[in-house]
């Protein structure tokens, strides 16, 4: 006697087979009982576990519900992946208007942009994009939808060369955020990554903020804020090993942790005198585990640090707005984007020495900003642009081929065409051929109007829900009330109590 499902394949639930002698088999539901190794005319009795049409119904919301719930974090996993591509390359661009168009930008702990090689610059803006929205979403306590993103960051980061990330702590923080996933999602499993991923975070901190902290202190002239992570650090240490039976262990990083909470400890009383004065609950943590809790100096800390950053927002902001300008400037010269973007990058901004580099250059003249797939459907140049360069001496059929190239800039065919002894260079992305043929028209042209308008919104606000997700202060990953630290460290130092007590019993 079985049960069957729709497909005719027989399947159990539970099972008693008799062989010799009767003996009770664990069965797993859908499996065939080939699969379960019932042979043939072997004598099976089957218990039938009815569900009534309550549970049944309940079982089935509760899956649909699971499978919508699966659905929405994918999409919300595509639009974070599809609005940090989106500033990444924003960022790679470099020629946004600040004032216009959202954007990302990597800055040391002053707050100044720092320049990084292209090579490196994307993968870095999308390991610390995907890392501040899995940060979003631990603030949020969404652990099963932060651990992909901190995950995505953390493969990003190893595209990095291993010089920067030994310079920046962001990649020890990133550990110490996977694993905390890790413990919250109770994933034990995991134990073994843990470990690495900790030492990693230690040595990381160490290669960064020195042995015994000097470089920090050098630069930052204190570490209170920076013994937060390192309070972390051992509260997962003493986790990882209470699960791994390291009882001795557990307890000692446990302890250490305890320690550095009672050092990091705020005087509620001391963060509302701040608040009175009109700095932020984060910005009085964050000043009073800078100056020890003393309330004044925290105040001159944050004003300070308020009117530093104030003033080198406004020089980058300049700095950007400058190059925008010069990006401009070469543009009305006739020189496409991408050979503006290369000279200024070659001249260090300076547009007089990137005007140098262009005339010493041609070949960066026919840098082109469009697909080449595209280039052979622009339309054709006016008979009066091509009659000025046959009255400078150039060839009709030349001239039409050149203008076609730097989309009817007269000044820059000419002056190619001078510069090559009246003919196009042979290395132009576009043949003559294809310059001459006349511009292809796409049947989707007209009547994408309207998807190109849905994609762009769509875009808009996979943007948005990043931008949203990025702190304005600088250093919220030091900022913690450290109220669920205080509670866990409390409930694993009473488990390994227990366990030592049971030791002693045994």
């Amino acid at each position: 006697m079985v049960a069957c499902v729709p497909d005719g394949k027989p399947y159990v639930r539970a099972l008693w087979c008799e062989f010799e002698e009767l003996r009770k088999v664990q069965c797993v539901e859908r499996k065939t009982l080939e699969e379960q190794g019932v042979a043939h005319n072997v004598k099976a009795m089957v218990l039938e576990l009815k569900q009534s049409e309550e549970d049944v119904r309940k079982n089935f919301q509760l899956e649909e519900e699971e499978q919508n719930e699966a659905e929405l974090k994918e999409k919300q996993i595509q639009r974070t992946k599809r609005g940090l591509e989106i500033l990444a390359q924003r960022a790679a661009e470099t020629v946004v208007d600040p004032e216009m168009t959202p954007y990302l930008d990597i800055a040391n702990q002053t707050g100044r942009s720092i320049r990084i090689p292209a090579s490196e610059r994307r993968a870095l803006m999308l390991a610390m994009g995907y890392h501040e929205k899995g940060r979003a979403f631990l603030k949020r306590k969404e652990y099963g939808i932060a651990l992909p993103c901190l995950l995505d960051a953390d493969k990003y980061f190893c595209e990095c060369c291993r010089e920067l990330l030994d310079t920046v702590d962001n990649y020890a923080v990133l550990q110490l955020d996977i694993v905390w996933c890790y413990f919250r999602l109770e994933q034990l499993e995991c134990l073994d990554d843990a470990e690495k991923k900790l030492n990693l975070a230690q040595k990381c901190f160490k290669n960064c903020y020195g042995e015994n902290h000097q470089r920090l202190v050098h630069i930052k002239g204190n570490c209170g804020k920076e013994k937060v992570l390192f309070l972390r650090l051992y509260l997962l240490q003493g986790i990882r090993n209470y699960h791994s039976g390291n009882d001795v262990e557990a307890c000692e990083y446990l302890n250490k942790a305890r320690q550095l909470l009672k050092e990091l400890y705020i005087d509620p009383s001391k963060v509302d005198n701040l608040l009175q004065l009109g700095f932020t609950a984060q910005e009085a943590r964050l000043g009073l585990r800078a100056c020890d809790g003393n309330v004044d100096h925290a105040a001159t800390h944050i004003t300070n640090r308020r009117e530093e950053l104030a003033q080198i927002r406004k020089e980058e902001k300049e700095k950007k707005r400058r190059r925008l300008e010069n990006i401009r400037s070469l543009k009305r010269m006739g020189y496409s984007t991408h050979a503006a973007q290369q000279a200024l990058h070659a001249a260090s901004g300076n547009l007089d020495e990137a005007l140098k580099i262009l005339f010493s250059n041609p070949q960066m003249w026919w840098l082109n900003d469009s697909n080449p797939e595209t280039d052979n459907r622009q339309e054709s140049p006016s008979q009066e642009n091509i009659d000025q360069l046959v009255y400078m001496g150039f060839d009709a059929l030349v001239a039409e081929a050149a203008l076609r190239v730097f989309r009817g800039n007269v000044q820059l065919a000419a002056q190619t065409l001078a510069h090559n002894g009246g003919s196009l260079p042979p290395d132009l992305p576009l043949s003559l051929e294809d310059s001459l043929s006349p511009p292809a028209t796409s049947p989707s042209d007209s009547a994408g109007t309207s998807s190109a308008s849905t994609d762009e919104d769509m875009e808009t606000e996979a943007v948005n829900e990043i931008l949203e997700d990025i702190p304005e202060h600088e250093e919220d990953y030091l900022d913690s009330t450290l109220e669920d630290e205080e509670m866990i460290i409390a409930e694993y130092l009473s488990y390994v109590e227990n366990m030592k007590s049971a030791t002693k019993k045994n």
